[in-house]
């Protein structure tokens, strides 16, 4: 009896249907702009730390720096790995490239191991890059 029960159970609640999407979330929740925005806010913590004398801003700043550096390869690899499907490095085939320039431009040897507003400038570059080759993706 008790087999009974949790067998109609399991069928009244089970899916009448199974879906399939090519995504984990529906379209249009990857933008690179969530990247540059984090860049932007790297810049600033540089320009702003180097206009500054007061020691606990430089370190809040360098703090903030390294957490939005963070951030931005997190940005950046959920792009890599999520919204980019094959066809896409097909048509695009410098794309790994950009992205791994980029990430790296994010990481120790880039925004999070320096203070040059250049280096952050190299970073915006690299994500405009990926962000001309993302939108056109989304034309297609």
């Amino acid at each position: 009896m008790q087999i009974s029960l949790v067998s109609r159970f399991t069928a009244l609640v089970a899916p009448s249907s199974t879906v399939h999407a090519h995504c984990d979330l529906p379209c249009g929740i990857y933008d690179p702009a969530q990247a540059k925005l984090e860049a932007e806010s790297v810049k600033a913590c540089m320009v702003k730390s180097a206009a500054s004398d007061d020691p606990d801003f430089k370190a809040r700043a360098l703090t903030i720096k390294e957490e939005r550096s963070n951030l931005v390869k997190e940005h950046l690899w959920v792009l890599w790995t999520d919204y980019f499907k094959p066809p896409h490095f097909e048509k695009y085939p410098n794309l790994n490239d950009l992205f791994n320039e980029a990430t790296k431009l994010a990481g120790a040897g880039g925004t999070k191991g320096s203070n040059d507003p250049a280096v952050a400038d190299q970073l915006l570059g690299k994500i405009d890059e990926i962000s001309t080759i993302f939108w056109e993706t989304k034309k297609a």
